[in-house]
C-alpha cells in the first residue's frame, strides 16, 4: 500500500499495543515501524533495475525481518525514551507488530509480498489497489480522533479500535467483491466461447467497484474490465504475446529473471529496433488505446558488456487522462 496508509496502520497498531502507557509516542514509533519495510525501494539507487525489482517487497517484508529487527529497534527506542514507562520488551513488541502488519496489508495488493522469505513464494491476493481512499480515509479520521484524547481515555481506545475494525472490514469486503467480479469474468469467457489457459483479476485504481481481468490464451493475452454498475457484456481486448521478438535475448539472465518476476504475464513489443518488456500484471493505462501504455515497461538494451534493463517512465499525461475518465467508467458501461 501507499506510504500514508502504512503510516496510519502502523500508528494505530502502535496505539493498540502501547498507547495506554506512552500515549502518542506509541503512534509515532508505530508509524515509523510501518514505514521501515518500504526502505527497500532505495535499492534502485544501489543496484540495477532487475535486482532492485527482485528486492522490493522481499526480505524487509518478511516474517524473518520482523522477528530479527523488532528487538533491535526496540532496544534503540528504549535508549532514546529512557524516561518512558515502557520496557525494552514492550517497545520490541510494538515494533514487531508495526513491522509485521505492513507486509500483511501489502499481501492483499497486486504486487504482493515475499512474506515467507527466504522461500520464493509471493503472496498477492490482488483484492485492493495500492491506494484506496475508502480504506485509508476513515482509518485516518479515527486515528486523529484517538490522538486528540488523553492516553488514559476510554474514548481514545474506542476510536483506535473502530479505525482498525472499519479498515479491516473493508479489506475483507474487497475479497468478497473480487469473488463476485471473478464470476462475472468467468461467465463472460464461457458465453463468448473463449478458450483460455488462466486468468487473474485486480481492482482498478482508487476503488473496488471497477475490476480488470488478464486472460491468458495460447498466443495472446486478453484484457477486460467490469464495473458492478455495468449493463452491457464484458468486452476483451487482445494483445499478442510476441514472445518470439525476444530472439537471443531470451537466453539472457536478466530477461529470465524479469519473466520470473512477471510470473509469465508479459508481452514483448518492438519499436525502431528497440525491444520492450511489458509486465502485464499491472495492466495498461488505457486498454482501448491503439498503442497501449503499459504501467510497467522495461527497455532491453544489448551492449558488449551485457544486457542493460531500464524501466521506462510512465506517460503522466496518459495517467491524468485515465484518472479523468475513471469515474465515468466506474459508473458503468
Amino acid at each position: 500500500m501507499d506510504s500514508l496508509t502504512q503510516i496510519v496502520l502502523g500508528a494505530a497498531v502502535g496505539e493498540a499495543v502501547l498507547g495506554k502507557k506512552v500515549g502518542n509516542k506509541a503512534m509515532l514509533y508505530g508509524a515509523i515501524a510501518g514505514t521501515i519495510p518500504d526502505l527497500d525501494t532505495f535499492a534502485s539507487l544501489l543496484t540495477d533495475t532487475v535486482t532492485a525489482t527482485e528486492i522490493h517487497r522481499g526480505f524487509t517484508h518478511s516474517i524473518a525481518f520482523s522477528v530479527l529487527f523488532a528487538p533491535v529497534f526496540g532496544w534503540l527506542i528504549s535508549k532514546i525514551e529512557r524516561k518512558a514507562k515502557a520496557t525494552w520488551r514492550e517497545w520490541s513488541w510494538l515494533m514487531f507488530w508495526g513491522l509485521f502488519t505492513h507486509p500483511i496489508l501489502d499481501s492483499f495488493t497486486t504486487w504482493g509480498t515475499q512474506l515467507f522469505w527466504p522461500l520464493e513464494t509471493r503472496l498477492a491476493f490482488k483484492n485492493i489497489f495500492v491506494i484506496d481512499p475508502l480504506y485509508t480515509v476513515p482509518f485516518l479520521i479515527f486515528l486523529i480522533l484517538a490522538m486528540r484524547k488523553d492516553k488514559t481515555s476510554a474514548k481514545r481506545r474506542k476510536y483506535n479500535r473502530l479505525g482498525l475494525i472499519v479498515s479491516s472490514s473493508y479489506l475483507l469486503l474487497t475479497l468478497g467483491l473480487k469473488g463476485m467480479a471473478n464470476l462475472q469474468f468467468k461467465d463472460a469467457l464461457e458465453e463468448q466461447e473463449i478458450s483460455y489457459l488462466d486468468y487473474q483479476t485486480k481492482p482498478s485504481p482508487f476503488n473496488s467497484i471497477l475490476w480488470t481481468a488478464n486472460v491468458e490464451t495460447e498466443d495472446s493475452f486478453l484484457i477486460g474490465d467490469y464495473s458492478f454498475f455495468d449493463t452491457q457484456p464484458i468486452q476483451f481486448k487482445q494483445f499478442a504475446k510476441n514472445h518470439h521478438l525476444l530472439g537471443d535475448l531470451r537466453d539472457e539472465d536478466k530477461v529470465k529473471r524479469l519473466i520470473k518476476i512477471a510470473e509469465g504475464w508479459y508481452i514483448i513489443s518492438k519499436k525502431n529496433e528497440e525491444v520492450f518488456f511489458h509486465d502485464l500484471r499491472f495492466g495498461v493505462l488505457d486498454v482501448n488505446a491503439d498503442d497501449p501504455n503499459f504501467v510497467f515497461t522495461y527497455k532491453l538494451i544489448p551492449r558488449e558488456d551485457g544486457l542493460v534493463v531500464e524501466e521506462v517512465d510512465r506517460d503522466t499525461e496518459e495517467a491524468k487522462k485515465l484518472i479523468s475518465v475513471l469515474g465515468d467508467r466506474i459508473l458503468g458501461n
